[in-house]
């Protein structure tokens, strides 16, 4: 058994980002070794049973400049070349606001 079978390493810290009808798991995990390194994943309920899908990458620190130099990149193209409206949402309160999303973006 190798580090492969054991991808789900101890976690570090978690952020949960709930956008809309999709939720976001940013997770720093230690390898055995102890480097830290983030998974990301998408989870979104199926309408048509309820089942959570989750979509996961693994995202090691070599390539976080390079990783948010391409995220930013294609922010910036679709920003550049279409009107965006980021949402905000706030489940406490009741309606989402929005907001801008040129008011404020980084990493």
């Amino acid at each position: 058994m190798g580090d492969f079978d054991n991808r789900e390493r101890e976690e570090v810290y978690s952020k949960k980002v709930r956008a809309g009808k999709r939720t976001y798991f940013f997770d720093v995990k230690a390898t055995r070794s102890n480097d830290y390194y983030v998974t990301i994943t998408e989870s979104k309920k199926r309408l048509e049973d309820g089942v959570f899908i989750k979509h996961k990458i693994f995202l090691y620190k070599e390539d976080f400049e390079k990783f948010a130099e391409g995220l930013k990149d294609s922010i910036d193209y679709i920003k550049a070349n279409q009107e965006v409206v980021e949402k905000r949402y706030e489940f406490s309160e009741g309606a989402p606001e929005t907001a801008k999303a040129d008011e404020d973006f980084s990493f």
